[in-house]
């Protein structure tokens, strides 16, 4: 070869090189900012005429909102959805218990997708698609996690007795106890996060409990509320105000860090209002129903973008229909991230953003809230377009006269309510294929040696007791089940609780609620049915057996004189193989780029 062809070449090696690593260093960072519970109307440049959001109305007027966005009716749903580019009932999450909160873990991840493009990947929050391995947001992508277990502070896997104030969370998989607010802890925790990875593109996913209930917050941001007849409720109310300025030190980080202007910031919310309606008090922001309806109020939200770098535009309005499911491919465009090949049921609305969207082709998308343990068909259901709605498959509203949903149209428009029947069908027809597939909890797996189980996950028909005020309530079950993997063949200890580890009260101890006569321990897994007794004064019962590798069912119960019910809570460990270490990077799971196929034996069944 030519010398001088051969120093060329090593030149534009060179200068690739260099190119790559400085396309790295300026890909844009993200930080979404996902509230619980708010709704489309909860905020005051909506039209609430009541409510303190000053910071999230500049945000607006500093980037674009998505005015016509809608998620799930309920938050686990959503955050499925948001997650992975795919509808919720297509990823296994379309309720937030009964075992069906749980992220399929075949699903691709948008921390997956960041933390292989060279992210820095962190969360902070709520998760709740998963409480237990392969499900935790540490084994689904995020490097550094802080986090409540559950829908919400003080449900049943949570910590007991956390209450917003001074709580105990988990970071990185350990229990740790914070002082403050809940809310401030996770914004603070995500700053922390931010600044020590700013040299780097970082995403971070700051997913509030707030303004979930229980409302509490700080008394000085109820006050303030307390005895006006526009507010529904003072503690909501304040709970967003909180919330509101919190945005305004994570924005004030930015600037101060000099990222602002590189980094994409998102604010939106995971469902309609909870509590923005009560006794003819609050504001519906022009739209009928709320969290959990089928109509536009249980699902229609705010979402605003901004990205001064990337020129989106300040101010701008975006009408078209668009939904949690664009999210991640629009992320993986604006970002030029390479990703797996996804069958996404969203899609890139760049031309959204940064055009008037003339060219956009009208499409129909679903929504659901099914609640159930097994979906059924057109239940709780909205099809939309940019002008229509169906509604349960029999109600049709046109949103351009009547965005308060109040006359029926299906009568004088048969054509259109059969074509989004059809687009209902054709959704369903796909998406139904898999509902009999099962997420599995997985024990024996030394990626997490304790496995804690509670009655939140319990694989039954009826609504489990998914809340600490029902465990103390002693609300019971009969006949329940974990479903359950086993990793491989091996000596398992399970553990039987009438109260969590932490709480450190006997069995049949009433000093936190309802206490229960239980004479005996009934451990049913796999071919094991095993019986003790529970000795006096007992706080749990431990069955030493040995299991064979598979998927099986958890039934264990307490036996007493007036009642059988099913413990809630167990807790597994196993014998780890010998030698085994905790890798280094535990917090960023190994991930195939290639696929997202993973090996038969992890796959649901």
């Amino acid at each position: 070869m030519n010398p001088l062809k051969r120093i060329a070449i090593a030149l534009l090696t060179v200068t690739s090189i260099v190119s790559t690593t400085d396309a790295e260093q300026n890909k844009p960072n993200v930080v979404i900012v996902i509230t619980d519970d708010q709704g489309y109307g909860d905020l005051a440049f909506t039209g609430n005429p009541a409510i303190k959001t000053p910071n999230i109305d500049k945000l607006c007027s500093q980037g674009t909102l998505l005015n016509n966005f809608h998620v799930d009716p309920t938050c686990a749903p959503t955050r499925s959805a948001l997650m992975t580019g795919r509808y919720s009932d297509r990823v296994g999450v379309w309720h937030t218990v009964q075992g069906r909160s749980m992220l399929r873990r075949r699903e691709v991840t948008m921390a997956n997708v960041f933390a292989n493009n060279g992210y820095a990947t962190g969360m902070f929050g709520k998760w709740h698609l998963g409480d237990c391995y392969p499900y935790r947001p540490e084994d689904r992508g995020f490097g550094h996690c802080v986090y409540h277990q559950a829908g919400g502070v003080g449900q049943a896997p949570d910590y007991w007795g956390n209450d917003y104030f001074d709580d105990t969370y988990i970071v990185n998989g350990k229990h740790q106890r914070f002082e403050g607010y809940c809310t401030d802890i996770w914004f603070d925790e995500g700053m922390k996060f931010i600044k020590k990875n700013k040299d780097q593109p970082f995403f971070a996913y700051i997913a509030t409990n707030a303004p979930h209930g229980p409302y509490y917050c700080p008394e000085e941001y109820s006050k303030p509320y307390e005895n006006n007849p526009q507010v529904s409720l003072a503690e909501f109310y304040g709970m967003i105000t909180n919330v509101d300025d919190n945005l305004a030190k994570l924005m004030k980080m930015l600037d101060d860090e000099s990222i602002a202007d590189n980094t994409i910031l998102v604010f939106m919310t995971d469902n309609g209002t909870a509590a923005g309606l009560a006794n003819g008090r609050g504001y519906d922001g022009g739209m009928r129903g709320t969290k959990n309806s089928e109509y536009d109020g249980g699902h229609r939200v705010p979402f605003i973008i901004r990205w001064p770098n990337g020129k989106i535009e300040a101010g701008k309005t975006v009408e078209q229909l668009t939904a949690h499911i664009d999210i991640l491919p629009t992320f993986i465009g604006l970002c030029d991230l390479k990703a797996p090949e996804i069958d996404f049921d969203g899609s890139d609305i760049a031309d959204l953003l940064y055009t008037d969207g003339e060219q956009w082709p009208e499409r129909a998308l679903v929504v659901e809230s099914q609640r159930v343990v097994t979906p059924i068909k057109w239940r709780k259901s909205a099809v939309m377009t940019d002008r229509w709605r169906l509604v349960n498959g029999t109600e049709l509203y046109d949103l351009d006269a009547d965005p308060k949903q109040k006359n029926d149209l299906a009568a004088q428009f048969p054509e259109v309510l059969k074509r989004l029947r059809d687009e209902y069908e054709n959704f369903w027809n796909d998406v139904s294929q898999e509902h009999d597939m099962t997420s599995y909890m997985v024990i024996g797996s030394d990626h997490s040696p304790i496995v804690s189980l509670s009655s939140h996950d319990w694989l039954i028909d009826m609504l489990p007791p998914w809340h600490q005020n029902h465990v103390r309530n002693g609300d019971v079950a009969k006949e329940s089940f974990w479903a359950i993997e086993v990793e491989r063949d091996g000596e398992y200890e399970i553990s039987l609780r009438r109260w969590p580890v932490e709480a450190d009260k006997a069995i049949n101890d009433g000093t936190y609620g309802k206490a229960y006569n239980y004479q005996k321990a009934r451990l049913k897994i796999g071919e094991v049915d095993v019986t003790k007794d529970i000795a006096n004064g007992a706080k749990e019962v431990t069955f030493r057996v040995s299991l064979k590798k598979g998927i099986t069912q958890l039934a264990p119960t307490f036996i007493g004189p007036d009642l059988t019910a099913t413990p809630y809570y167990a807790y597994v460990t196993h014998r780890p193989e010998p030698g085994w270490q905790t890798p280094a990077g535990m917090g960023i799971p190994v991930y195939d780029p290639d696929y997202g196929r993973i090996p038969p034996q992890m796959q649901e069944r």
